[in-house]
């Protein structure tokens, strides 16, 4: 049988009874649906986590020191230690900048939460101050939309000049130029000379919510009171750098504090890659998980497209005996019924990607989630839809097959 004369056959089945055919495929439409909105969002989210989200607060081809690092898998013991570990300080990154042979560069970074005023009387609470060199917009890649960046000059004069996020500028001042203006955080006033480019949110908290000013300024005292280093950050030209710089700066740091060869870092250094460790064994599981789960759904619908296939076979013994009678061959029949039941079982995962691409959407647009359809998992939950119409169909189709013509034709 010529193949697309049975999907010509299977489409007329189809159209003859639509209810039938619709409640048949409810299975690999509900399948498919839960596997486009999920993948779309965790794709969504890797995406975002690897590409917006490591630029923002890592910063590409990074080697990041801090105080503690990544304690999720710590014991009591190893977190007691930690906490007893020295804070970082100017000192440190002074040592990191002054001894660091690998091509980059290198800013520290202090960070915490204040209210800002303008000379009006508006007051903007919960805003993040970040204390910070001038090589930080570099690092994190943030550009300037309005005005400019604060100067190595002015970071290393400690000038009172701050740049704003979008936010804070609409919120502080809402129907005027905000350069040039003066702020006051911390009781410390401030020029305004910068607006930043938005940055959007994650997962619901705005990126915009921030100002940005010399680490050595008044801003420095607001963001860190006794003057701590929260995170000093080496950012490298190239990828191929950042192992390298990172073992660099982890000889530098323990030479700086003097520790013995037997003694455990009394800091933590992380390149982004192993910040993102983290999100990579989680998205690994989720990828794994939802489709195993879609796979039952799809097992599910592939039983009752078998049942309504038996049934379907059923119902047509006469005509099938007519067809073997005119010299169908058992081939012709088996071919018939499995492109009908995949044709059935296609249509359904058309059905599902295209109102699982629908919720994706409403997703992306209605809630913080962000929700990206990849190509390839379309082309996966069309792979699945076929292969259980043809797996579902498999059964059905060898029964019709043997069917003997005479008893067909008998068939009442």
């Amino acid at each position: 049988m010529n193949v697309w004369e049975g999907v010509r056959l299977a489409m007329t089945q189809i159209r003859a009874q639509k209810l039938k055919s619709f409640f048949s495929v409810l299975g690999v439409i509900i399948g498919v649906m839960f596997l486009i909105v999920v993948v779309s969002v965790v794709e969504g989210m890797d995406r975002y986590v690897r590409e917006d989200l490591a630029s923002e607060f890592l910063g590409i081809n990074t080697v990041t020191i801090d105080r503690v690092g990544n304690v999720g898998n710590a014991t009591d013991e190893q977190r007691r230690a930690i906490a007893r570990r020295p804070q970082l300080s100017v000192a440190d990154a002074e040592a990191v900048r002054e001894r660091l042979e690998t091509p980059g560069i290198v800013s520290l970074q202090a960070d915490a939460g204040t209210s800002l005023t303008t000379l009006a009387g508006v007051v903007v609470d919960n805003v993040e101050a970040i204390a910070a060199e001038e090589t930080i917009f570099e690092i994190r890649g943030w550009t300037v939309e309005r005005g400019r960046a604060f100067t190595a000059q002015e970071a290393e004069s400690g000038a009172a000049v701050v740049v704003l996020g979008r936010d804070v500028s609409d919120a502080l001042f809402p129907n005027e130029d905000p350069l040039g203006k003066r702020v006051r955080a911390g009781g410390h006033a401030f020029r305004v000379v910068g607006v930043l480019e938005t940055l959007g949110s994650l997962f619901g908290r705005s990126m915009d919510n921030k100002i940005i000013g010399p680490f050595s300024s008044s801003l420095g005292r607001v963001a860190s009171p006794r003057g701590w280093v929260d995170e000093i950050i080496v950012q490298t030209p190239t990828p191929e750098l950042v192992l390298e710089a990172r073992h660099e700066v982890e000889g530098i740091m323990r030479s700086s504090r003097r520790l013995r060869p037997a003694e455990v870092n009394t800091f933590s250094v992380e390149t982004q890659d192993e910040t993102l460790s983290f999100w990579d064994r989680i998205s690994r599981i989720l990828f794994i998980a939802f489709p195993t789960l879609v796979a039952i759904s799809l097992i599910v619908g592939g039983i009752v497209i078998m049942n309504i296939m038996l049934v379907s076979v059923m119902e047509r013994t006469r005509e099938i005996g007519v067809r073997k009678a005119l010299g169908a061959r058992r081939r012709d029949i088996l071919t018939q019924v499995l492109i009908e039941s995949s044709t059935l079982s296609l249509l359904g995962a058309l059905l599902g990607v295209t109102i699982g691409g629908g919720l994706a959407a409403l997703v992306r647009a209605t809630t913080p989630l962000p929700a990206v359809v990849a190509a390839r998992w379309v082309i996966l939950a069309v792979i699945l839809g076929v292969v259980t119409g043809v797996a579902a169909g498999v059964y059905p189709a060898s029964r019709a097959s043997r069917l003997d013509p005479v008893d067909a034709l008998r068939y009442e």
